[in-house]
């Protein structure tokens, strides 16, 4: 008899992978969302949908219960008035869920700089999540901590189409590991086709290698016919308000400068050292070609 996985954000790049890869393998997914609309190629494929807010811990028992395992993460609440209180508030009703379902394992969705309880940004919400996580009896549980992802990039195909420059807060010569969301998916697979792990363990995830943003551009502007596109630095003042006229609130745009900090000054980088089982395939050029390309062609 097939196991059930609930799927929490399983609209989102990582979910979704997740969720079609688990049904070709005849696993029953229950998929988690907001949006019932966006549940609908899910809902075609075979998954249940389960329309909820991850606040709502009432709903989250019911979406939990019964299931082998959960894949859990926390979506960034970006326009939140205070970002950490948010994070605090849908850690602890899934935790609360989790536990009142009696669900046996889960699978979270932290980030690389967990490890580190301040200092990071949104990443800090993260550390308390797999604590919490932690503190609940008799749950295993394994916390993947991807590092910066690629899909990150899509957000600069206006500036690329408007100013006809890359450019972010990020040090153009600092390289940081990036990874494809698609590989953070299969890997979150591994462990859920066949649910059997237990305790706790931190599962690192850091792409094939690392990239500089100045690098980064080369290859996204390549890919697009823009052999030459150039970097340019966002002093962090310009970068909070660049955030703020997309829609972040001041706590999350504040939140979000220090992590690009963090991200310059090399502190969340010197959390964990690559190794065979945290390096993972899709190259950055591969992504260009495949998801940045199309999609700078079709906005």
């Amino acid at each position: 008899m097939p196991h059930t996985v609930t799927i929490t954000g399983a609209t989102g790049n990582i979910g979704k992978a997740l969720a079609e890869q688990l049904l070709q393998s005849d696993v029953k997914v229950r998929a988690v969302a907001r949006n019932a609309e966006k549940l609908s190629p899910l809902t075609a494929k075979g998954a249940q949908a389960c329309v909820g807010d991850l606040e709502d811990t009432t709903f989250l028992v019911e979406a939990f219960r019964g299931a082998d395992a959960v894949f859990a993460m926390i979506p960034p609440p970006h326009d939140a008035p205070d970002l950490q209180a948010k994070q605090r508030q849908i850690s602890a009703s899934l935790a609360e869920g989790l536990k009142t379902a009696q669900v046996p394992r889960v699978v979270a969705l932290s980030s690389a700089g967990a490890a580190l309880p301040s200092g990071t940004g949104p990443i800090a919400g993260l550390h308390e999540f797999e604590e919490i996580l932690k503190s609940i009896s008799g749950l295993s549980v394994v916390a993947l901590r991807p590092t910066f992802f690629m899909e990150n990039h899509l957000a600069a195909i206006p500036l690329i189409k408007n100013a006809g420059i890359n450019g972010s807060a990020a040090r153009a010569d600092v390289a940081i590991p990036m990874i494809a969301t698609r590989d953070i998916a299969a890997v979150a697979a591994e462990y859920l086709i066949a649910p059997m792990f237990d305790g706790h363990t931190v599962r690192d995830l850091l792409g094939p290698r690392d990239y500089t943003h100045r690098e980064v551009t080369s290859i996204l502007g390549a890919a697009i016919g823009k052999p030459d596109l150039a970097y340019v630095e966002f002093s962090y003042e310009d970068f909070h308000k660049s955030l703020l006229e997309e829609g972040f609130s001041v706590s999350a745009a504040d939140s979000y400068v220090e992590m690009y900090t963090a991200l310059d000054e090399g502190l969340i980088q010197s959390t964990v050292s690559r190794s065979d089982s945290n390096t993972t395939p899709t190259t950055l050029e591969e992504f260009a070609r495949r998801i940045f390309a199309p999609a700078y062609e079709a906005s």
